[in-house]
């Protein structure tokens, strides 16, 4: 492939550009080099159109007839493009979208987990608030609160310090669907089944219980905590495999990946299993079933992939999510 310049006729997919793009008269025209990337090219029409930052922008071939064309991925190279046009040709026909205000990914999970993190104490401190009466804790409720005070601070430390993305960012106007999840169900919910005066410490549903027994409560502390050590030592595992600032990725292996693709959220679910086999609260339930779905749907997402990638080279014993079964 040779290194001349090449053009390349950049038109916009929809019929009304963003407010911003109002004045740009569409085909723009900007030249580029075969070993140039996608993500040069985003950045040469943010170069003529300033407000359109390359987060907000979806590159994609021309269509030809009714084919949709994917996404051009930003580590691409514009020579892989020319590759499926005819020989010696010198221009490249791109159509881009607008995708909206975008947020990083950070800033998402960090708003999803501190969520619960701030509405528990709210519930635990001020029960008059909330129930109408004081509530005199029993250990079991002190200990499922700091339980879920660690889980989430655990949450939003990975997301700082350990987790790196494959996507820079999302939507912005998606992010209050994501944080329903967290701030309603583990929020909201969870914080008002928990506190409550059935679970405090006169309520017949805890006095003369085993809910009410410091040696069975402090040995569901101790699973929970292996489960919750066991998922940080799978994603500090999963940061090893992706070099900063790359999306190259290898086949996971060691603790929990002998048996499952992905063992981090295997070991979330059975943290959650531990905190509603103490407290019997349909909100908790409620919360880790859903929780449970949407993470086994990654998993069978992330295994395939991984498979795909990897080929017969991918342990072929190994699931998704379940060992031995799914």
């Amino acid at each position: 492939m040779s290194s001349s310049k090449i053009t390349i006729s950049i038109n916009s997919s929809s019929k009304k550009p963003p407010s911003f793009a109002r004045n740009v008269s569409f085909p723009i025209t900007i030249q580029a080099s075969p070993e140039e990337t996608v993500g040069h090219v985003k950045r040469k029409i943010q170069a003529k159109i300033p407000k359109f930052h390359p987060s907000r922008q979806r590159l994609t071939l021309k269509p030809t007839g009714n084919t949709k064309s994917p996404s051009l991925a930003d580590d691409s190279k514009l020579q892989d493009a020319l590759a499926g046009l005819a020989p010696g040709s010198s221009t490249l026909e791109l159509e881009v979208k607008d995708l909206g205000p975008q947020l990083g990914w950070k800033t998402v999970f960090v708003v999803e987990y501190a969520g619960p993190l701030l509405i528990h104490p709210f519930f635990y401190y001020l029960p008059r608030l909330f129930y109408g009466t004081d509530v005199t804790h029993s250990d079991l409720q002190w200990l499922v609160f700091t339980m879920i005070e660690a889980h989430f601070a655990k949450r939003i430390l990975e997301t700082l310090f350990v987790h790196r993305f494959s996507h820079g960012t999302m939507p912005f106007f998606n992010i209050f669907k994501n944080s329903g999840h967290y701030h309603i169900l583990s929020g909201l919910f969870l914080a008002y089944d928990l506190y409550r005066p059935s679970f405090s410490v006169s309520s017949p549903y805890i006095k003369n219980t085993w809910r009410n027994d410091p040696q069975v409560l402090w040995v569901c502390v101790g699973l929970w905590a292996f489960f919750e050590l066991s998922n940080l030592l799978t994603h500090l595992h999963l940061r090893s495999l992706r070099p900063s600032g790359t999306k190259k990725r290898a086949i996971p292996t060691g603790y929990g990946f002998g048996l499952v693709s992905c063992p981090n959220y295997l070991f979330e679910t059975l943290g959650w299993g531990v905190v509603c086999a103490m407290t019997g609260s349909w909100a908790a339930y409620l919360f880790t079933t859903v929780g449970t779905g949407q993470m086994l749907l990654w998993a069978l997402k992330k295994h395939a992939a991984y498979k795909k990638e990897f080929g017969k080279a991918y342990p072929r014993g190994r699931k998704s999510m379940i060992p031995f079964l799914i």
